[in-house]
């Protein structure tokens, strides 16, 4: 028979494991490193989840989620079935991958305020990756022990988004409505990789500089957007 917990107990699993997958990668994880994170015996943790697909199945499901299991699941939870997972990130990657405020941008040919404009596109953006940084950090690092998720996310999201950013910039300074831009690419990468590190992965930075997280994105937008906009 399904077992219940409270879900204060399976929300604590989701932010252990959470954590050890993105310290270790999926390849590297096992069991009992989740256990020891958890501080309970290995064998306690096949009452929560079946086995490691299942227990990351969960974890890509719920990291960025404040209130995973309004509802208990039934325990243990099963194995997702083959493509399950990667079926489940597909879907989100697609909703979420374009910010709105980019999207407009693209379908906009009146354009009054550029600045305001790239300023609310950076915002939105920072915002949307600030918000689901454990469900990136966690796909980034164990992208690289999964083929096909690598695909989804390396040269799916992540390369269709530098790709929309990259047209957005080259249609405003060909209209000089931005500064001139050697290679726009070039540029919509490193806005990328800028608002990526400031609002991800500094919180799992070794060495970690201590800034307030307000702070760290009013300083991003700033940046970008005077290095972007024209005065």
């Amino acid at each position: 028979m399904a077992r219940t917990v409270p879900d204060d107990r399976l929300a604590r699993l989701v932010e252990c494991a959470t954590q050890v997958f993105i310290e270790q990668g999926y390849r590297r994880t096992q069991m009992a490193d989740v256990a020891k994170a958890l501080g309970v015996a290995k064998g306690t943790l096949y009452l929560y989840v079946e086995s490691k697909d299942a227990l990351f199945d969960l974890v890509a499901r719920c990291a960025d989620d404040e209130r995973p299991f309004e509802t208990p699941p039934p325990l243990p939870i099963r194995t997702p079935k083959p493509g399950a997972t990667l079926k489940y990130v597909r879907e989100r990657l697609a909703k979420n991958q374009v910010p709105a405020a980019l999207a407009a941008a693209l379908g906009r040919s009146r354009v009054p305020d550029p600045r305001a404009e790239l300023e609310g596109i950076v915002r939105k953006l920072y915002d949307a990756v600030a918000r689901d940084r454990r469900g990136i950090k966690l796909l980034d690092r164990s992208a690289r022990d999964h083929p096909e998720l690598a695909a989804l996310w390396f040269e799916g999201a992540r390369g269709g988004l530098m790709a929309l950013l990259g047209q957005y910039l080259e249609a405003r300074s060909r209209r000089k409505l931005l500064r001139p831009l050697p290679h726009p690419a070039v540029a919509a990468r490193l806005l990328i990789e800028t608002v990526v590190f400031w609002a991800v992965h500094r919180h799992w930075d070794p060495h970690p500089q201590p800034v307030d997280d307000c702070v760290a994105k009013e300083t991003v937008v700033r940046f970008i957007v005077s290095a972007l906009a024209k005065e």
